[in-house]
Order: structure tokens, then sequence, then C-alpha cells
């Protein structure tokens, strides 16, 4: 086992879970301790930082972090997972929205508001991920959570597909927000893509890619790589 401590920025690839890259870091690279802050669904890319050592006992402080996302809904369809990974549960035709249109459905989820968390989720109910509860066909209440978008901005619109960003809370679900906005609407919708940009102070552009991890030949050579724990301090403090 090596004995390392600091945070790791990594650029998540889409098909994998973040369990997944914390699993290959630790076995690869032998680190005794690996977490990650912040669950990123296997159809999401971009920012997931690991904590390796005693930067694991930092974790809930980073998770606790405001996030900025990138993603591109698609309207006209509702899936049973709010994404593209889920089955079709309701097809309609998109209306011709206009900008103005799409500008007030996507005001009115900001500032502070509650969510309800999708079935299809690792929340648990009675120590029951939901997800395995929404594979067995089953549907539970869940309790809304206080969210809140700091901003959004709208990139582009090619109908059926609106791109955007948002700055939003810890533990907000981007699928439901593309879902409620579709419902709103009146034509459903579903996350297709999503890439977390930054989480606090910690941005995509510092962050390793895929392919360069995997070329890493050692733990040893890794090393330069860590943000060394005052190196975050400092972050955190910008």
């Amino acid at each position: 086992m090596i004995d390392a401590d600091g945070v790791l920025l990594i650029d998540k690839p889409s098909g994998c879970t973040s369990h997944d890259v914390v699993d290959y870091v630790r076995n690869r690279f032998h680190f005794k301790k690996v977490g990650h802050c912040g669950t990123l669904d296997p159809l999401a890319t971009g920012l997931l930082m690991l904590v390796i050592g005693k930067a694991t006992k930092i974790q809930d402080l980073l998770m606790a972090e405001d996030k900025e996302y990138a993603g591109t809904m698609k309207l006209g369809s509702v899936t049973d997972s709010q994404d593209a990974d889920g089955k079709v549960l309701e097809e309609k035709p998109v209306p011709t929205l206009t900008p103005e249109e799409l500008d007030v459905a996507f005001k009115k989820y900001t500032g502070d508001f509650y969510q309800i968390p999708p079935m299809v989720s690792a929340l648990k109910k009675q120590g029951v991920p939901l997800y395995k509860l929404a594979r067995a066909g089953k549907t539970v209440e869940r309790e809304p959570r206080l969210v809140h978008i700091n901003s959004f901005i709208i990139d582009e619109i090619a109908l059926p597909l609106v791109k955007f960003r948002i700055q939003c809370s810890k533990g907000f679900y981007v699928r439901t927000y593309c879902h409620d906005i579709g419902q709103d609407l009146g034509c459903g919708a579903h996350l297709i893509q999503l890439s977390r940009l930054k989480s606090g102070n910690f941005a995509l552009e510092r962050a390793l890619s895929w392919e360069a991890l995997k070329a890493v030949p050692d733990a040893r050579t890794l090393l330069p790589s860590l943000l060394t724990l005052p190196e975050v301090s400092r972050l955190r403090r910008q």
C-alpha cells in the first residue's frame, strides 16, 4: 500500500460509475484510502474529485460546495430514470417554443425551491437504495429536498434539444430539473448529456483525463498530479 494524502481531480468518462473510478484508482495504485466527493451518474462526464489518504477526513466539506454543470435536455419524451439511460414512458409533440418561453420555464427554478429526488437514485428508503426498488417496479414516497440554483444560462436552442449551464447546490438532480421543466412546458423532457464543470473552486480544466490516468505507470508517477492538503485549503478560501 502507498501512503499518499491529497485530492485527485479526474475527468470522468461516460459509461462508468463514480465508484468504478474510485475502485480503479485504489486497486491500480494501491492507495489505502480513496473516496469521492459527489456522485456522477454513469451517463455524466466531467469533474470527479477523489480524496486520498488524510484528505478523506475533509470529504464532507468538499462535497458541500456548490456545483456547475453543462447539460442538454431533449424535449418531447419522458423516461423512468429522467435521463437517456432509462426506458421511454411517454412521448409528446414539441411545440414551437420561443426563447422567451423557455427562459420563463428555466427562471421558475432559481433561488431556493424543493425538489423531489428521482426513484432511480442511490438514496435509501429504510436501508434499501431507491434504484433497487425501482427495478422491482416499486414507487415510494420521497421527501422533497431544499435545493437552490444560483444562476442558469441557456446556451443553445435546437428543438427538441436545449443546451444549458447551471450553478446549483450539492445534492441537486439535474435530470429531475430537466424532467420538471419538461412537465411545465407540457411536452416532457429528459437529460441526454451532462458534464460537471466545477465544484466550489475546483475546475474541470485542472482534471486529469481518463486516458492520461490510464497511461500513468505507477503511484509515485501519479503523486505530482495530487493537490496537497495545503493547496486544497488555499483553493477553498479563494
